[in-house]
């Protein structure tokens, strides 16, 4: 795991043309070779810059500085704007941070000069990702913040995903120097955040980065976390999803360098290098030779990791060569260090100490104090210019300033032979302002309360939403925990019974089922007649709430079979219920428009159902899901399997007791 998130770096790129063939390339140098000087010949100049951003990024800076000179030849701004933002890549292709930074403010002011909202938000994620190369996330988080800002005005969901995967970035990088669950959760969360507008736009290179992004995070949880084998099968799951939507893209051989750290990780190495060595052949393929280099990286590691110090010296080895010929510093940075280790282990003193220093030299030339300021002194150059152009609306103001004074200067005796009436209509205002007062206090007792009928009525976070922005986004869950009640023969007691006594018999269960899911930090969903249903791990993600909803079903049968003595004592028929419990992903959201109702949807949902309608009256009938992931702490017992529509046959449990 590293704290640079590299693979966001593409997403910021939207290229104006898709060119992959060779044949392309040679068609487009030709077209600019024919000397027609106009807008499309510097289009194909760009177009032809990107090509070589990660495969000769020097060649990209000389197309794109073709693009720029041409650009303000002809006067074409968006030409030159793109073309600042080519060279601003290539130079962070080769941890050129200040040239790099140097060139993308150029290109946001031109971006801003046009009112060009979707460029300059898209150069504003740019900056952050230099930013955040460098360590310094506070400038970077403003940066995409700024950018999320734009792209949400204009309705860009493209960008707006985007920007809250750059985010979610940001606490990655807390995460990985602070691996605390809090800074994974706000990950995870932008994350969540960004993987449905992907979805919607149907934009694989999003949904890849997501779902890639979530696989790191709970890769990461997997150390802290107690359940640290689901942390794994949850990033298992993303990365898989991930490799799927990148397939056939540059990015492909990333996705399988995720898989094979994942296996390396479960000490599944043959699995590991496999893939591994499939994703420096697919780069090879596409002469990414960044990627190369990591795979070659991540190759050296996993050999390392598996005791081969002479096969993690050789891919060590490849990985410097390429890595140094393509200007990769940060990574090779990283190779530096398996070199020095993997030599201290072989007893070789002599090269182990020469890579210590060139280790020391990298850090030096990356995190440098000379570059820090060059750094500084660019953001300020570029703030001092937008202040410049203050300074200038300014000095116009004064000019209209001047002439208004002069005409205040004709209405001050007029204004004060008005001072009389102006009192009089000033105890008007006061009187008006004191019934204002009353009226507002009135409104404030009144949104209290409306507010408290609110939290009654939906989640506290959802209903926070609902109020700031008159909507409330539905959400993916990827793992939640679902509780079905239902009242055995329950008609037949009813028939028996006035309404009122069963109005009564039925808030006397439910205010108890309230009591309890409260206890154990779920959520309760709705009633439907004698149905009771809730949640866990909704809508805050909580990683303990399967075992909180199993805690929760025993008490509740528990308090159904102590108030079933007391009935039969008083010569009452018992009323016994099935509980039925299921995991696995859902949607949950708010429905409706006059009468809000917090609803969660999905086939674990549906199976939870099946659970309780399959079920026994004094015991709680779970499913295969949910087994798996109690079963270390509770005996069941297999009741066989049941057949649910559209998922198959599924086994179902009786939970018999907490083991000690």
């Amino acid at each position: 795991m590293t704290a640079k998130i590299t693979y966001l770096f593409f997403i910021y790129f939207i290229p104006l043309f898709c060119w992959s063939q060779d044949a392309q390339l040679d068609s487009m140098k030709k077209l600019v070779a024919s000397g027609k000087e106009d807008s499309f010949k510097v289009n194909t100049l760009l177009s032809i810059s990107k090509r070589f951003f990660s495969s000769a990024p020097n060649e990209s800076i000389k197309y794109a500085t073709q693009a720029r000179n041409l650009s303000e030849k002809i006067d074409f701004k968006p030409g030159l704007a793109y073309a600042f933002k080519n060279i601003g890549i290539a130079n962070y292709m080769q941890s050129n941070y200040p040239l790099s930074l140097e060139n993308y403010n150029q290109s946001l002011a031109v971006f801003d000069s046009l009112g060009d909202k979707k460029g300059s938000s898209n150069i504003l994620s740019n900056i952050g990702s230099v930013y955040f190369d460098i360590s310094d996330d506070n400038k970077a988080l403003d940066y995409y913040l700024r950018s999320l800002k734009l792209s949400e005005e204009i309705g860009d969901k493209l960008r707006t995903a985007t920007a809250l995967l750059n985010i979610g970035s940001v606490y990655s990088n807390k995460a990985v120097i602070i691996p605390t669950n809090e800074n994974i959760d706000k990950a995870v969360k932008y994350y969540l955040m960004a993987l449905p507008l992907a979805e919607e736009i149907k934009d694989d290179y999003l949904i890849g980065t997501s779902t890639a992004n979530l696989g790191e995070m709970y890769m990461l949880k997997a150390k802290s976390s107690i359940d640290s084998a689901s942390a794994l099968d949850s990033a298992l799951i993303n990365f898989r999803k991930s490799r799927k939507a990148y397939e056939g893209s540059d990015s492909y051989p990333y996705a399988l360098m995720n898989l094979g750290k994942l296996y390396a990780k479960k000490n599944e190495y043959e699995l590991a290098l496999q893939y591994l060595h499939d994703a420096y052949n697919s780069a090879k393929t596409l002469d990414a030779r960044l990627d190369m280099t990591k795979s070659l990286k991540e190759l050296g590691d996993t050999y390392y990791q598996q005791g081969d110090k002479k096969n993690a010296l050789q891919f060590y080895t490849d990985a410097e060569s390429l890595g140094v010929d393509i200007g990769a510093k940060s990574l090779i940075k990283d190779v530096y260090v398996g070199l020095a280790k993997t030599y201290a282990d072989q007893k070789d003193f002599v090269n182990a100490y020469r890579y210590e220093q060139l280790l020391s030299s990298i850090k030096d030339s990356l995190y440098s104090n000379g570059s820090d300021k060059k750094l500084d002194k660019l953001q300020f150059e570029f703030d001092i210019e937008k202040k410049q152009g203050e300074i200038n609306l300014l000095t116009k103001d004064k000019a209209l300033q001047e002439v208004n004074i002069k005409r205040q200067k004709l209405t001050r005796n007029a204004l004060i032979g008005g001072l009389t009436l102006a009192m009089i209509i000033a105890v008007i205002i006061y009187r008006n302002y004191r019934n204002k007062l009353k009226t507002n206090k009135i409104l404030d007792e009144q949104k209290t309360e409306i507010e408290t009928l609110l939290l009654n009525i939906l989640p506290a976070d959802v209903a926070q939403e609902l109020q700031k922005h008159g909507v409330a986004t539905a959400r993916y869950y990827e793992r939640a925990s679902v509780l079905f009640t239902d009242i055995k023969s329950f008609s037949k007691l009813a028939d028996e019974l006035s309404p009122q006594e069963v109005v009564t018999e039925l808030n006397e269960c439910f205010v108890a089922f309230d009591d309890i899911i409260e206890k154990y930090n779920l959520e309760k969903i709705k009633t439907i007649g004698d149905s009771y249903m809730c949640a866990g791990g909704i809508p805050r993600i909580d990683d303990s709430h399967i075992i909180n909803i199993i805690k929760a079903s025993l008490e509740i049968q528990e308090f159904i079979k102590d108030r079933n003595e007391k009935r039969v004592s008083e010569n009452l028929p018992p009323w016994d219920i099935r509980i039925g419990v299921n995991t696995g992903p859902l949607v949950a959201g708010v429905v409706g428009k006059k009468k809000y109702a917090y609803d969660i949807w999905g086939g674990t949902v549906n199976v939870a159902s099946r659970m309780e309608s399959n079920g026994e009256a004094g015991r709680v009938n779970i499913s295969e899901a949910t087994y798996e992931l109690i079963k270390h702490q509770y005996a069941c017992t297999h009741r066989g399997k049941i057949f649910a529509k559209n998922i198959g046959e599924i086994d179902m449990y009786f939970v018999d007791k907490e083991l000690n």
